[in-house]
């Protein structure tokens, strides 16, 4: 038990080495250093993706992966296997937002938008799983960048 909880604990104890950084440390309060822990914590978590924010509230780059905005189109047996709205619901499980729809070509076309993690995981499934019926020849990405906020509030299916 610390004798004052509001001491650096190696200056607690009697007899104990001397904090490197005595007096800073008898400034800050024990509670303080923790706090800044868990906010460390909580920054980390964030970086590895863990962390889903509420529902409701937008995402930034405050919350430690970087917004991207990528347009799409895939090429091959994507139209009439129920391909959109396997891609709508992919995008939802990961949080992304956007758009999908079929073209006068027979692809399908769209926008994803969301944390480039996210965003890096729905390009892998459009490439290589989208819908069972579905057979992707190719899928093409362009328009990459940087974005500070997200342009679309949900994953919508475009007519």
């Amino acid at each position: 038990m610390l004798s004052d909880p509001g001491v650096c604990p190696s200056l607690a104890k009697k007899g104990a080495p001397r904090c490197a950084l005595r007096s800073f440390c008898r400034k800050i309060p024990v509670s303080a250093l923790l706090l800044a822990g868990v906010g460390l914590l909580i920054a980390f978590l964030g970086t590895l993706g863990c962390l889903v924010p509420a529902p409701g509230l937008s995402m930034s780059m405050a919350e430690g992966d970087t917004l991207i905005s990528v347009d799409y189109e895939i090429f091959g047996k994507v139209q009439g296997v129920f391909f959109r709205k396997y891609t709508q619901a992919e995008g939802k499980k990961l949080g992304l937002v956007g758009w999908v729809q079929n073209t006068d070509q027979g692809t399908v076309q769209g926008r994803l938008q969301g944390p480039t993690s996210k965003v890096r995981h729905m390009q892998e499934w459009l490439e290589t799983k989208g819908s069972p019926k579905s057979h992707i020849d190719r899928a093409s990405f362009h328009n990459e960048k940087v974005i500070v906020k997200l342009d679309y509030a949900d994953f919508q299916i475009v007519k």
